[in-house]
C-alpha cells in the first residue's frame, strides 16, 4: 500500500491526478489532495504520505515552505515538484530538500503514470533497505550477546589477552581499562545473605535475556554468562578525574540497579564491584567484587568501602611488580630483566638490613614465575622439583650472588615462555601452510583455515604475518599464482581451466591478478612458456 498525496491550487489537476493513479493503480494507492501550502502541511501529519507531488505556487505558504515543514516530521517522504515554469527561482532550494524530480504543466496521463511507477519503485527499495536492516539487527541481537560472553569469558577466566582484543574490536570498545561487576541473585535474604536453592540457575535461564536488557540499560557494559548464583559484568569506562565521587555514583548506579531487577524479576539480587584495572588485569577486578560480596552484607558493595581492602602496606612498587609478570608472561627478556634488576635494587634500598625478607621475596618471585610458567604450558611440575631452592636461597652469602641466582631463574623462565609461544606459533603456522597448499584450489577464508588451527582470526593473523612476512591473502595468492603457472604450462590446460584448477572461477578476476603478479596475461604467459 503506497500513500499518495497530491497538493495544487487547481482542482481539475487534483482531479486528474487522482483520476489517473485511481485507475492504473488501483487498490495499491491511497491518494489524498490539498489546495494550500497550510492544508497540504496539516494533512501530511495525520496521513504520512509516502509520495508528496508538489505544486510550487499556492496561496499562503507557498510548496517550498510547505515541503520545508513536512520534513521536519517525515523524513522518508519523496518530494515531486509540479509547476507551470520549466525553469523556476527555486531550484536550489528544492534540491537541498531532496526533491526526487521536476515535473512541468500541463503534465499528460502518461507522464503521471511514468512518475508514480518511479516513486513506488524508491519507495519498495526503501522499505527493502529498511527491512533489511532490521534483519541485520535482529541477526546482531542473537550474535553480540555470544560475543559478549566470549569476551567476558576470555578476559576474566581464560585470561587470553589477544582473543580478548579480537571481541572487542567485534563489540567496538575504545576504552582500556574497566572495571568488573558481579550480580549475585537468589531466591531470598537470610542474615543479610542471599539463599539461592539449587534449582536457582535453572531459574536464572529464564529471566536472563530480561536481567540482560536491564543492566545494559544502565550500564554501558558487556553481560557473561550465568556461572551457579551469579553473572560477571565487564563495564568499560574511562579514567575519573575524581575517584571517590566516580565511586560514590557508581554504587548509587548499582542500587538503582538492584531495585529495578527485583521490580522486572521474581528474584533478590546483590551487586559487588571491583576497582577499576587495566583490560588485561580484570581478572583482580572479578576477583575483588567476589571480595567484597563476601566480606559484605550490603546490597551494593564496592571493593574501595571493605575495611580490609588487602592493599599492600608501604610503598611497594605496585607497577613494577605488575610489569615484571606481564613481560615474563610475554616471553620479553630483556624487559623483564631490566624490571628484575630495578626491583632488586629497590628491595637492597629498602631492606637491607633483611636479607631473610629478601630472600623470601626472590622464592616468591619464582615460584609465581613458574606457576605462569606451568599454565602457560611451557614447563611441568613435581612436587619435589623445588626441593634444592630454599637451601640455594639460604646459601647465598651476599646479594649480588642471591640477585645472580635469582636473574638465572627468571630468565630460565621467561625463555621457556618465549619457547613454547614460538613453537605453537610456528606449529600453528606450518599447519596452516601446509592446509593452504593443499586446499588452494578451493574458495577459502582467513577465518577458515584459523578455525583449522584452533586460534581466534585476529591472533593468526598477527602470527602468520609475523613468521612468513606476508599476510593470509598475499601469501594464498602467492601460492595460486605460482600453481597457476605450473598449470598455464602444460599444453591441453586452456587458461580458463588453469584459472579455476588454481582457486579462481571468474576469469576476468584470474587475469588481473594473475598480470598483476607476473606483469603478463595468463594468454602471454602460456605462449612464452607453454609447452
Amino acid at each position: 500500500m503506497y500513500r499518495i498525496l497530491v497538493a495544487d491550487d487547481e482542482g481539475i489537476m487534483l482531479e486528474a491526478f487522482k483520476s489517473v493513479i485511481s485507475s492504473t493503480f488501483g487498490d495499491s494507492c491511497i491518494t489524498e489532495t490539498a489546495k494550500t501550502g497550510r492544508a497540504v502541511t496539516e494533512k501530511a501529519e495525520t496521513f504520512h504520505p509516502d509520495i508528496v507531488f508538489m505544486d510550487i505556487h499556492m496561496p499562503g505558504i507557498n510548496g517550498i515552505q510547505a515541503m520545508r515543514e513536512i520534513r521536519k516530521f517525515n523524513t522518508t517522504a519523496l518530494f515531486y515538484v509540479v509547476s507551470a515554469y520549466d525553469k523556476f527561482d527555486y531550484a536550489k532550494e528544492a534540491i537541498d530538500l531532496g526533491v526526487e524530480r521536476y515535473l512541468t504543466k500541463p503534465i499528460s496521463k502518461a507522464k503521471i503514470i511514468s512518475a508514480v511507477e518511479e516513486a513506488i519503485e524508491k519507495v519498495d527499495k526503501k522499505r527493502n533497505q529498511r527491512s533489511n536492516l532490521l534483519k541485520i539487527q535482529e541477526k546482531l541481537e542473537t550474535v553480540i550477546p555470544v560475543v559478549e560472553n566470549s569476551f567476558v569469558g576470555s578476559l576474566l577466566f581464560q585470561q587470553e589477552e589477544q582473543t580478548a582484543d579480537y571481541y572487542r574490536q567485534l563489540l567496538d570498545i575504545e576504552e582500556k581499562q574497566g572495571y568488573v561487576m558481579v550480580i549475585q541473585f537468589g531466591q531470598s535474604y537470610e542474615n543479610g545473605r542471599l539463599i539461592s536453592p539449587v534449582g536457582m540457575n535453572v531459574k536464572a535461564q529464564s529471566f536472563y535475556d530480561e536481567l540482560r536488557d536491564v543492566v545494559k540499560s544502565s550500564f554501558s557494559c558487556a553481560v557473561g554468562s550465568v556461572m551457579s548464583n551469579r553473572i560477571p559484568v565487564i563495564v568499560p569506562c574511562s579514567l575519573p578525574e575524581n575517584p571517590y565521587e566516580e565511586r560514590i555514583d557508581l554504587v548509587e548506579q548499582a542500587r538503582n540497579l538492584v531495585s529495578r531487577l527485583e521490580n522486572r524479576i521474581d528474584a533478590r539480587f546483590r551487586i559487588g564491584l571491583g576497582r577499576m584495572r587495566p583490560m588485561r588485569e580484570l581478572e583482580r577486578s572479578y576477583r575483588e567484587a567476589l571480595r567484597a560480596l563476601n566480606g559484605s552484607k550490603s546490597r551494593v558493595i564496592h571493593i574501595e568501602d571493605l575495611s580490609q581492602n588487602g592493599v599492600y602496606d608501604e610503598e611497594f612498587p605496585v607497577d613494577m611488580e605488575k610489569r615484571i609478570f606481564r613481560y615474563l608472561g610475554d616471553g620479553d627478556e630483556k624487559k623483564c630483566v631490566q624490571e628484575l634488576n630495578t626491583f632488586f635494587d629497590w628491595m637492597l634500598e629498602h631492606y637491607a638490613e633483611d636479607m631473610n625478607n629478601i630472600r623470601l621475596k626472590v622464592l616468591e618471585y619464582i615460584i609465581w614465575g613458574e606457576k605462569i610458567a606451568f599454565e602457560a604450558g611451557a614447563v611441568n611440575y613435581g612436587f619435589s622439583y623445588r626441593r634444592d631452592y630454599l637451601d640455594v636461597a639460604m646459601a647465598c652469602s651476599g646479594y649480588e650472588e642471591l640477585r645472580s641466582w635469582f636473574l638465572d631463574k627468571m630468565v630460565n623462565i621467561c625463555r621457556s615462555i618465549r619457547d613454547q609461544k614460538e613453537e605453537q606459533s610456528n606449529s600453528a603456522v606450518k599447519k596452516a601452510m601446509l592446509y593452504i597448499q593443499e586446499n588452494f584450489s578451493k574458495d577459502i577464508s582467513l577465518d577458515e583455515v584459523s578455525g583449522q588451527v584452533n586460534i581466534s582470526p585476529y591472533y593468526f593473523s598477527k602470527i602468520f604475518k609475523e613468521e612468513t612476512g606476508e599476510n593470509f591473502i598475499e601469501y594464498l595468492t602467492r601460492i595460486r599464482i605460482e600453481k597457476a603457472k605450473e598449470f598455464l604450462k602444460q599444453p591441453e590446460v586452456s587458461v580458463k581451466e588453469a584459472g579455476v584448477k588454481s582457486g579462481y572461477t571468474d576469469p576476468n578476476y584470474f587475469s588481473r591478478i594473475f598480470k598483476k603478479q607476473t606483469d603478463m596475461t595468463p594468454s602471454e604467459f602460456k605462449t612464452r612458456y607453454g609447452k
